[in-house]
């Protein structure tokens, strides 16, 4: 079997205006990086919930644009994925400081890290425990995170290049492990070196499907909490490929676009990744079952939303049909006219770049219940998409409800 480094894929669209509601302008203007990273530590890591100190200032010291490209360094203060090349990235900052949070790091830890990448979630490891070993399955990636690694002098990082569910065995037992792949199921072999009494933090599903857990290691066996819904790109390899659940990019669609299924405690509607500021509401008015979302913001600006990732293959799907009830009150945009609610389609190629996006909405002011749709093209390099609701920066309220999309029509 064989896996490799998968970046969270929530990609929020750049061009054109559509900066991320609620990230740290600050880069755009040449301010230093430290000042825009203790901005998005305020406000994307804090404020959405993330309370250990340790945790919290190993965010704030630990350099993330020295983990990407020179051309993506302008962004790298937002809280958003990007890519480092092979088809991979660097996952947003919220999600590596909570996944951190949940494995509960301690001095004397020795910590195994799956998926390198870029080096940065081994970097923020770095203060917080005594001794990092991370694997990274695509020889360039993990040679170029070494090289960081060492430039930056964290000493207490080893890397090793290989099959990372096969784990470092030379080195096990380990007091917790880090996986940012999403494999089908828990790796055997991470679940023998995990010490007893460890953690393990590890997103499992399907390919744009699935859930963050944490595994407690209790008398050889592996106690499972479900934390939150997570979306990470596709692993590299014959493990994505021998994937018993394989996406059908001829056929694409939401999953629980009307919010019946949910998991956790608080309850979250399943299959929605990165949500901000949405409260899952049980009601008889409900236009679809018994649940919708609602987004509710008073601070222009602030990330407000939900995304899912869907597979779609322009070169099959020439149109999407979309359909959804939403209802609004005292809607206003934010910091600009371009924060407003809406669902948003970004479609990315192959190598996940942007390819385009189509939009539904933007809406304003106070309506009740009404159904909508509309129809996108889908450009012929799209491989993928990313669907984004919310208000988007704006102020008010949004509800949303029985959410479709499907094939309007192939290609010719």
């Amino acid at each position: 079997m064989r896996t490799g480094r998968k970046g969270i894929l929530i990609v929020v669209c750049l061009g054109a205006g559509w900066l991320a509601a609620g990230v740290p302008a600050v880069l755009a203007a040449g301010a230093p990086y430290e000042l825009a990273r203790h901005r998005m530590v305020d406000e994307e890591i804090v404020a959405a919930g993330v309370t250990n100190p340790r945790v919290i200032q190993a965010m704030r010291s630990t350099p993330r644009h020295e983990f990407v490209s020179r051309s993506q360094r302008r962004y790298a203060y937002y809280d958003m994925a990007l890519p480092i090349g092979y088809g991979q990235t660097i996952s947003p900052p919220f999600v590596v400081a909570y996944m951190t949070e949940q494995l509960d790091p301690q001095p004397t830890d020795r910590v195994l890290e799956i998926g390198t990448g870029s080096g940065y979630q081994a970097a923020v490891l770095s203060p917080l425990v005594r001794e990092v070993y991370t694997i990274e399955i695509v020889e360039p990636l993990g040679r170029r995170a070494a090289a960081t690694l060492r430039r930056l002098r964290y000493e207490n990082v080893h890397v090793k290049i290989g099959d990372g569910y096969q784990g470092w065995p030379e080195h096990a037992p380990f007091d917790k492990i880090i996986v940012t792949c999403s494999p089908e199921g828990v790796p055997p072999a991470l679940v023998e070196q995990l010490k007893e009494g460890g953690r393990m933090v590890i997103p499992v599903g399907e390919r744009y499907q699935q859930n963050l857990y944490l595994l407690r290691k209790t008398a050889g066996r592996l106690e499972t909490e479900a934390l939150r819904p997570t979306l990470f790109v596709p692993m590299t390899g014959r493990a994505e490929q021998l994937r018993q659940v394989q996406p059908d990019p001829a056929n694409p669609g939401i999953r629980n676009g009307d919010f019946e299924e949910v998991m956790g405690d608080p309850p979250r509607p399943r299959g929605w990744h990165y949500q901000r500021q949405l409260t899952l509401v049980t009601a008889d008015d409900a236009p679809s079952g018994k649940h919708y979302v609602t987004f509710a913001n008073r601070d222009p600006g602030r990330g407000c939303r939900a995304l899912q990732g869907m597979p779609v293959d322009g070169r099959k799907v020439k149109k999407l049909e979309v359909t959804l009830h939403v209802r609004g009150r005292d809607i206003q945009p934010g910091q600009t006219l371009r924060q407003m609610p809406m669902l948003v389609i970004t479609f990315y190629d192959q190598r996940r770049a942007e390819a385009g996006h189509g939009v539904m909405g933007p809406w304003r002011g106070t309506f009740e219940w009404r159904r909508q749709s509309v129809t996108m093209d889908v450009p012929l390099r799209a491989r993928e998409a990313i669907v984004r609701i919310g208000l988007l920066g704006a102020i008010g309220e949004i509800s949303f409800d029985n959410i479709e999309i499907r094939r309007a029509e192939g290609r010719p």
